[in-house]
């Protein structure tokens, strides 16, 4: 773990550090002379403990606090104040703003490494939880049997996805992309086989896309793509590579011998007040329907009449 210690007193940072080295947890520790200097060691890496001075030039530590607790890298970093005085509104005004601890200057150093030792346990268990979080919320997402994301994260993205492109005048598209004659798959080979398909095609789809595209399982067969900052041209040209895709598929069982194709409609967002991550989906829906009309196995971009 990295500890950050903050005091204008040079001997006193040096002091502190030396201390809490002889603990076996502290991996670095880093030293700013004020507030100021300790922004900017938080941008470098974000630390797991900090011990920082109350009064200081430039930026003293109350004002430094609020801003360790605005940013979402370091708000549930612990924040230890140092001080030599005694002063209980300032005690009370410090653990309003988020500080979890005072230690008093001059300090007894196994009550620093009994201090230390808590909190930085505390943020190590944060940080378990938080990751747990992550992973659940991320499960929660995703479809069990394809692992692309479900439908119902699809209305969040695509809706956060529509205001940021309408905010910043910029550009998007929406792919939705279905499996022909999935049923026969399905009868003539088995849902085994059929899931196969599902999840092979979802694996092969996420490697031709961009790290940022969004994948999605809508339903059965059917599958969306969110595109950010893509226009049709350019979402025609990706529906076009997944198609190819997956005419070339190969399957993992040696004993398939089965061909996969994809039809694909393509929709631009607009930009129109009336324009919603509903009316995009059903443009890219009427897109999709005109492909398969068409004879399948090809892509297809709403015009807007």
């Amino acid at each position: 773990m990295n500890a950050l210690i903050i005091d204008d007193n040079r001997e006193m940072r040096r002091k502190i550090t030396t201390d809490l080295q002889q603990l076996p947890f502290f991996e670095r520790i880093t030293e700013a002379a004020d507030g100021m200097e300790g922004i900017k060691q938080l941008s470098d890496a974000p630390p797991d403990l900090i011990l920082c001075d109350i009064e200081m030039p430039h930026m003293d530590g109350l004002r430094f606090l609020q801003i360790v607790r605005s940013k979402p890298e370091t708000m549930h970093v612990p924040v230890l104040f140092l001080t030599g005085k005694s002063n209980r509104d300032m005690k009370l005004k410090g653990l309003t703003e988020g500080a979890h601890d005072f230690i008093q200057i001059p300090y007894d150093p196994q009550e620093l490494f009994a201090r230390a030792k808590l909190h930085a346990a505390y943020k190590r268990k944060q940080d378990m939880l938080l990751k747990q979080n992550a992973e659940l919320e991320q499960l929660t997402n995703k479809d069990c049997l394809t692992g692309a994301f479900n439908r119902r994260y699809l209305y969040h993205i695509l809706n956060t996805e529509v205001s940021r492109t309408a905010r910043t005048h910029g550009v998007m598209s929406v792919l939705m992309l279905d499996i022909d004659h999935f049923k026969q798959i399905n009868d003539s080979c088995g849902h085994q086989t059929g899931d196969l398909v599902l999840k092979q095609l979802t694996t092969k789809a996420v490697d031709c896309l961009r790290s940022y595209d969004f994948f999605f399982r809508y339903g059965g067969e059917e599958f969306v793509v969110v595109l950010p900052n893509t226009g049709k041209r350019e979402a025609y040209k990706t529906a076009q590579r997944l198609c190819y895709e997956m005419r070339t598929m190969r399957f993992a069982r040696a004993d398939i011998d089965l061909k996969v194709t994809v039809s694909i409609g393509v929709a631009e967002y607009l930009g129109g007040a009336s324009d919603s991550a509903e009316e995009l989906l059903s443009r890219a829906d009427q897109a999709l329907y005109e492909a398969k009309s068409n004879g399948r196995n090809q892509v297809s971009c709403y015009c807007d009449a």
